[in-house]
């Protein structure tokens, strides 16, 4: 079954029903429709605690890790958000699905490092659920290169993709860039920043552009300058995007979803008009 997700993502091939979700949900309409659809589109059977002591034995009772979590904020027994703080603790990724929110609380829950967040305050709530759990159990297929020369910079930008399950390289040159991309053509994306010692982002694009097409490898730069013109010169060389730093992070991954979207809707009519099937094309 091919899925289309709202914002444009597809899915279609490999079943995703080994992935042990746990859905942390106290209401009988949404555990339903939530279970309905992930078991419908991916052949996921959740697993549904409906307080925080019902999360803790599901936890305990089984050796078997936990791929992802879905989990309102406030539980039966953990009205101030013991549960979320539970699951963060023991590391699982997870997704807040919640009828509850504003900017506190958006702030509060991005330090916490979750997978996503979805509200429940609009009628397609539920099939952003499942988008978010298929860019969460899909996005591994994805290899993605960070070229920039701070550390901190590449440390954050790689925490921020790790957190939605991307496979990272990283580069802190346009010299070791081009070194990697020729050891791994499975590399889908690069994100680059402009301002480097050795090749700068536009030269880096430049040369990257000689060998690999947008059809193969997407190219988003980014820079932290305040001159707007930026943007106009990294697409005059052959980028696909351009973001400014600071990023806001739903910005950033809604950008990298993008730009690896149309590579998935390219490979697919790249694999039809040769009449090869189209599965597994990420």
């Amino acid at each position: 079954m091919t899925f289309l997700g709202i914002s444009g993502m597809q899915h279609s091939g490999q079943s995703l029903a080994n992935s042990r979700i746990l859905l942390a949900e106290d209401s009988n309409v949404f555990t339903s429709m939530i279970g309905t659809r992930l078991k419908e589109l991916f052949g996921i059977d959740i697993e549904i605690c409906r307080n925080f002591e019902e999360i803790q034995l599901a936890y305990d009772r089984s050796s078997e890790p936990v791929t992802l979590a879905i989990s309102n904020i406030n539980l039966p027994g953990a009205e101030n958000g013991e549960a979320l703080e539970y699951l963060i603790d023991l590391s699982i990724p997870t997704i807040v699905f919640t009828g509850t929110f504003h900017e506190e609380t958006r702030d509060k829950l991005l330090t916490k490092e979750i997978v996503d967040y979805i509200l429940k305050d609009n009628v397609f709530a539920v099939e952003m659920l499942a988008e978010s759990v298929c860019r969460f159990l899909t996005n591994h297929r994805h290899h993605v290169l960070i070229v920039d020369d701070s550390p901190t910079a590449r440390a954050l930008l790689s925490s921020r993709l790790k957190r939605y399950n991307f496979r990272v390289s990283l580069a802190d040159s346009g010299a070791k860039a081009l070194e990697i991309l020729k050891k791994n053509p499975d590399i889908g994306l690069v994100v680059t920043d402009y301002n480097m010692p050795d090749i700068d982002g536009f030269e880096l694009t430049r040369r990257i552009r000689s060998v690999r097409g947008s059809h193969e490898l997407r190219i988003i730069g980014v820079s932290s300058s305040s001159n707007r013109l930026l943007s106009a010169r990294f697409l005059k060389a052959g980028g696909n995007d351009f973001m400014l730093r600071p990023f806001i992070d739903e910005e950033f991954y809604c950008r990298v979803n993008q730009n690896l979207d149309t590579l998935i809707q390219i490979r697919t009519m790249q694999a039809k008009s040769q009449g090869r099937p189209v599965k597994n094309v990420a």
